[in-house]
């Protein structure tokens, strides 16, 4: 796929298992009625959010090569991202959350390349490249909250998540395709939210991704900072939405003071935000990250995070004191006295060490599971890994030597040892049988018909995370979403009014001759009476070269104003900044 589109050697550095969430990005399928949509609201969104937005903003439109008239071209903005060390990807629509924080953590900004329809200037729930190119990318020119986003990216794409977490994004992700979609009937949009509401209502313990995913949807896309009694906009959500832009900063929503309590807020991406957080600078977002970090399992490890990869259902990885990782389906935790003393995983299992599969430990090797004890020995207070080679000899612990290992919590292992494996440390890592049988009581675990048996070595477990150490153990390149984006029906109307729109941008480049303002604005009138954007854009040429067209066509966008008072404000904006272009300096 990265054939397709303008690399840069951050792209080069991502693995397959990412790059199969990207698309080309297709600009010729940009219409001109797509153009006009990016470049009113750009018109607007510069011009109040000059105001009202962190000083980064307008820097980062610049320093991201993010154009006011036309839609960015993703290979132009890779070429100026990579200057700043970040590069961009197009993709189609929401995709899972776990792979947009990696994505993040790369340094890569995933843009969705589809643009909202103009019924939808305002605010579209489904995310698009106003949202994501002008929303996202100006804020990343900012060193300091560039490193918050890489850091919430490599820390949230190890958060656990649940299959409840996935029904609710697939929900979503349909419910923002057919909102955004034209001629969508009420009655399919009404059912989807229906799901979409029980799912969110429905009595469960959050998960860790869905905790940090409500961290960044209240900082990262719909943050402010500042003071509560004066914020400025950062958060890509708003610097992208000219209805909400406003709306923030008005009474009716309310500022609360950023801390990690906004984890626990849940938020509906459909509708406009009734509160926001507000933090005191980039800093303080990056001491928040820290500390719910360290409330996750993987830095806690422990019974509770081998109990959260059971209750996920998915890949995840646990980390043993001594560095081995192990990775796979954890289907079965024994404990202790509240400690874990042995784990069991299901199916195609990988060991690893530091992020790297460790040779002859991949899921060809553990094809059926994996399980092993965690530990000190039975009344010795010298832990495997601790021992030194003279400890090792005096336990038998030794090639060649027949054992019988008992740990704490009555876990047995009986076997011959072939070898061992350690570490760079020089600790044992690994002790692998022959004629081996692993019992916990009456239960026999592990029989020596079964074959080899390897013995992770780990007095207790310190990290727990969702997804493989190594992600070349497994093959990830899955992604089959179950929903598409739903690209708009060309009807001889709409064709007809794209080519207005195209006729009325070449006069703005002076790349038509034969073809006028009046005539454009006639066929628009006659026609296509309900369209107000072009009249603008029209408005927006005539008062430069022809008042009395000029004139015309303000008597005409009055009139539409009250014809349909539901966009009467977006016209009085426009209107108003093609004047404000006559008195300014």
């Amino acid at each position: 796929m990265l054939d397709n589109i303008q690399s840069n050697e951050i792209l080069d550095r991502l693995p397959a298992h990412l790059q199969q969430y990207i698309k080309p990005q297709n600009y010729e399928d940009y219409t001109p009625i797509n153009q006009a949509v990016w470049r009113y609201v750009m018109r607007k969104n510069v011009d109040y959010l000059s105001k009202v937005a962190h000083r980064s903003y307008l820097d980062g439109l610049k320093k991201t090569g993010i154009s006011i008239d036309s839609i960015p071209n993703m290979y132009g903005m890779n070429r100026i991202l990579e200057e700043i060390g970040w590069a961009a990807v197009a993709v189609d629509g929401f995709i899972p959350p776990a792979a947009f924080m990696e994505f993040q953590a790369y340094n890569v900004l995933v843009i969705a390349s589809d643009i909202r329809q103009l019924e939808h200037l305002e605010y579209t729930p489904a995310p698009d490249i106003i949202h994501e190119g002008a929303g996202h990318a100006p804020i990343i020119a900012n060193p300091e909250y560039a490193e918050y986003l890489r850091r919430f990216g490599e820390i949230g794409c190890k958060a656990i998540s649940s299959s409840h977490d996935f029904e609710v994004y697939e929900a979503i992700r349909e419910l923002s395709i057919l909102k955004e979609a034209e001629n969508t009937s009420e009655e399919k949009i009404i059912a989807v939210e229906k799901r979409v509401e029980d799912l969110q209502n429905k009595k469960v313990n959050p998960s860790e991704m869905s905790q940090i995913r409500n961290l960044h949807w209240w900082t990262v896309e719909y943050g402010l900072i500042g003071t509560p009694e004066d914020p400025k906009i950062y958060g890509a959500g708003l610097l992208s939405s000219i209805g909400e832009s406003k709306s923030c900063m008005t009474s009716k929503v309310k500022k609360i003071p950023y801390t990690i309590e906004a984890s626990q807020q849940e938020f509906d991406i459909t509708k406009p935000q009734p509160q926001l957080y507000v933090t005191p600078d980039f800093a303080h977002l990056s001491l928040v990250l820290e500390e719910f970090a360290n409330k996750m399992a993987l830095r806690r490890g422990g019974l509770s995070g081998i109990k959260e990869l059971i209750d996920s259902k998915n890949l995840g990885t646990i980390e043993f004191t001594t560095g081995i990782q192990v990775s796979g389906n954890f289907s079965r935790v024994l404990e202790h006295e509240d400690r874990p003393i042995y784990i069991q995983t299901t199916g195609k299992t990988a060991l690893s060490y530091r992020e790297k599969e460790l040779v002859g430990h991949g899921t060809s090797s553990h094809a059926d599971g994996f399980g092993s004890p965690i530990g000190k020995l039975k009344g010795i207070n010298l832990a495997i890994e601790d021992m030194s080679p003279r400890d090792l000899r005096a336990y038998a612990i030794y090639e060649g030597e027949r054992v019988s290992l008992e740990f704490e919590g009555g876990i047995k292992v009986e076997g011959s040892i072939i070898t061992g494996t350690r570490n760079l440390q020089g600790k044992i890592i690994i002790i692998s049988f022959e004629d081996c049988t692993v019992t916990h009581g009456d239960e026999i675990l592990f029989q020596p018909d079964w074959g080899r048996y390897d013995m992770a070595v780990g007095k207790a477990i310190i990290s727990a995370f969702a997804g493989p150490a190594d992600h070349y153990s497994f093959d990830l390149i899955t992604h089959n979403p179950s929903s598409t984006t739903i690209k708009t029906q060309l009807t001889p109307e709409r064709e007809e009014l794209e080519s207005l729109y195209k006729a009325v941008s070449n006069i703005r480049h002076g790349e038509n001759t034969k073809f006028s303002l009046n005539a454009a604005f006639d066929i628009l009138k006659k026609h296509h009476k309900n369209d107000w954007l072009l009249a603008i854009e029209i408005y927006e040429l005539a008062v430069d070269n022809d008042q009395s067209l000029a004139d015309e066509v303000k008597t005409y966008l009055l009139e539409l104003k009250k014809r349909r008072p539901e966009i009467a404000h977006l016209i009085e904006d426009g209107i108003k900044m093609t004047e404000s272009k006559l008195v300014s300096p």
